[in-house]
């Protein structure tokens, strides 16, 4: 039995709740009170499924190169890697062990993802691991960074600029966690996207704007393209070490 102290220590609000206090965390994103809350109409929806455009070649799902001016960690590992294809070998290949992908690299890694638009979060499932993305876009700040939990795919706000859809993205976990062939991300990795919708809403233009001073020097950019592809469900999909023994890219 899990003890009253440990409830409270676990569960968001339970403590404030204990001494009488009012909660501390934001009401949920899918309250029906805080769904039901009087918004202005977004300029888009992106409710629908959408793959990554990789018409330019395969190796576009990746975010460079151009890449920016790397610490000699970072440059130390794009050098490493390198080798490391040359000679058809795998590099800190943890995606291939069954970690998740995280961002900004879940939402390239070909499979199409499902995002379900509601008036206070975008919900992304990816076909890739079933990996779950959630952008508030409620007015909520960020978490409280001595109480978040770091995750893969980090605490992501969004916020309406006109007809673009500004995501700001913090507290990413940093074990097994890379950027195209095995770079790393500290614990001051910063994602800034600005999302339209260009072509008459068929495609979708996501500019990642990519900060982390610890392993670059600046911002690192680019621009990803995704179309809607209406015939395609996600499925459920699990990843579990006892098949990937099987896989070549794991050894």
């Amino acid at each position: 039995m899990i003890s009253t102290l440990c409830f409270a220590a676990f569960v968001p609000g339970a403590r404030a709740q204990q001494k009488g206090a009012a909660p501390q965390f934001p009401q949920g994103a899918l309250a029906p009170d805080n769904l039901a809350k009087p918004r202005p109409k977004p300029p888009f929806n992106l409710t629908g499924t959408w793959t990554v455009d990789l018409s330019a070649g395969f190796s576009s799902f990746m975010f460079g190169p151009p890449y920016p001016k790397f610490k000699p960690e970072a440059q130390a590992a794009l050098e490493e890697g390198k080798k490391a294809a040359a000679a058809h070998k795998p590099y800190r290949d943890d995606i291939g062990h069954c970690y998740p992908a995280g961002l900004p690299m879940l939402m390239t890694r070909v499979w199409p993802i499902a995002m379900i638009q509601l008036p206070t979060a975008i919900y992304m499932v990816s076909g890739f691991e079933n990996g779950l993305r959630i952008i508030y876009l409620d007015g909520r700040p960020h978490t409280d960074p001595d109480i978040v939990v770091r995750s893969f795919n980090g605490d992501s706000i969004g916020h309406w600029e006109g007809d673009t859809l500004v995501v700001d993205t913090n507290s990413m976990t940093t074990e097994h966690h890379w950027i195209d062939s095995g770079l790393p991300v500290s614990d001051e990795f910063h994602v800034i996207e600005r999302m339209r919708l260009i072509n008459g809403g068929k495609t979708l233009e996501i500019k990642y704007i990519m900060t982390d001073p610890k392993n670059w020097e600046g911002e690192w950019t680019s621009t990803k393209k995704w179309v809607r592809v209406d015939d395609t469900d996600i499925t459920e999909v699990e990843c579990t070490p006892d098949l990937n023994e099987h896989l070549l890219s794991t050894h």
